[in-house]
């Protein structure tokens, strides 16, 4: 949903309705406030979610036990959603590069102590999570309370936030759903997996496949980012300013630098599927697994480049409408059915529906 501040955070700078930052930011955390309280329900209840799922005990066991140690990172993940979009579209980056900088050291040392000292294993390497949130959380809030830069953009907490909740729930859902459906297939696929005759290799094959997309993703995404932020390319922006031309000049751009990463992240993949599965555990059979699925993996980073560029313009543009639309039709219509043929009818296992 924070996607949505995307949007009306960055078009409100261009029509330099400064005020108007502030206000949207606040919205935003007081839904993801609210939001905060179900989504703490769910993961209490993971174990017996996934054995009603049929998973494989041991694993819904094992998640069980550490998904209620990740709730205490659920509100402050949120609110750093809506403090990253409210500096972004400002073109203010450096304090959120340092503030991660300084969390990726925070969090090191805390999972050193809550996993290698205090003895408590996935659990504490999840609650490690929501302490480095908050601390990262806390420095930012303190640089946008202090900075000469937020002083049009935010004044302090008022009313106005929470009466206007409505209108950001207008772009807030359709941009949830627009996300939302494309990382819940993927979570699909992993329970697909789980179902798969070998269900610990599929699924160990799916998770750290998944993951590397996800990472590889990040470069591209960041570019999708900044077509709906400040500086050289920013679709809200411009448009908020109403310049469609410069806008139209900025999806090229970045689209051919999207084009240019992905041809350099699927060669890079494919010239280390040998070697990859290695980073991740030392397991023989799993990583000749890898190594089998890398070259599909280097098509899926490609896509995934210029896939992230696009969303970012629809979500600049404000089209999380259409956006919704189509993932759905692309990951439920489409992804998930082709995936079970693949897997289930025509038996050629997780690798291939990927």
């Amino acid at each position: 949903m924070g996607s949505a501040l995307e949007t009306l955070c960055g078009q409100a700078y261009g029509a330099k309705q400064y005020a108007m930052l502030g206000v949207h930011a606040q919205r935003a955390m007081l839904v993801f406030g609210i939001l905060s309280i179900p989504i703490s329900v769910l993961w209490i209840f993971t174990g017996p979610i996934l054995g009603v799922l049929k998973q494989d005990p041991e694993i819904s066991a094992m998640a069980g036990e550490s998904a209620p140690w990740l709730i205490p990172s659920i509100l402050p993940f949120g609110i750093l959603q809506s403090q990253t979009r409210f500096l972004q579209t400002q073109g203010i980056t450096v304090p959120q590069m340092a503030t991660t900088a300084v969390g990726c050291l925070v969090h090191g040392v805390v999972c050193w102590v809550l996993v290698d000292k205090l003895k408590m294993g996935n659990s504490g390497a999840c609650l490690a999570n929501g302490v480095t949130y908050w601390v990262i959380v806390i420095v930012l809030a303190g640089y946008i309370k202090v900075s000469s830069s937020c002083q049009e953009t935010w004044k302090s907490f008022s009313l106005e936030g929470a009466r206007g909740v409505l209108s950001f729930l207008k772009l807030g859902v359709p941009s949830a759903f627009m996300m939302c459906l494309e990382f819940w297939s993927f979570q699909v696929f992993i329970v697909l997996a789980g179902l798969l005759p070998d269900a610990e290799l599929e699924t160990s094959m799916m998770l750290i496949s998944l993951n590397t997309c996800a990472v590889v993703f990040r470069i591209p995404n960041s570019l999708g980012s900044a077509v709906s932020f400040k500086r050289s390319t920013r679709i809200s922006n411009e448009l908020g300013a109403g310049n469609p031309g410069a806008a139209r000049m900025a999806v090229r751009v970045v689209l051919l630098l999207a084009v240019s990463q992905g041809l350099l992240a699927s060669s890079i993949a494919t010239a280390t599927r040998h070697v990859w599965g290695c980073i991740y555990t030392d397991d023989k059979i799993l990583i000749t697994y890898l190594s089998v699925v890398a070259p599909k993996i280097a098509v899926c980073n490609f896509i995934d480049g210029i896939h992230g560029v696009l969303s970012g313009c629809v979500r600049g543009c404000g089209w999380q409408n259409c956006g919704a639309y189509i993932s759905l039709g692309a990951y439920y219509f489409v992804g998930i059915p082709v995936a079970l043929l693949f897997a289930f009818v025509w038996r050629y296992g997780g690798e291939v529906s990927l």
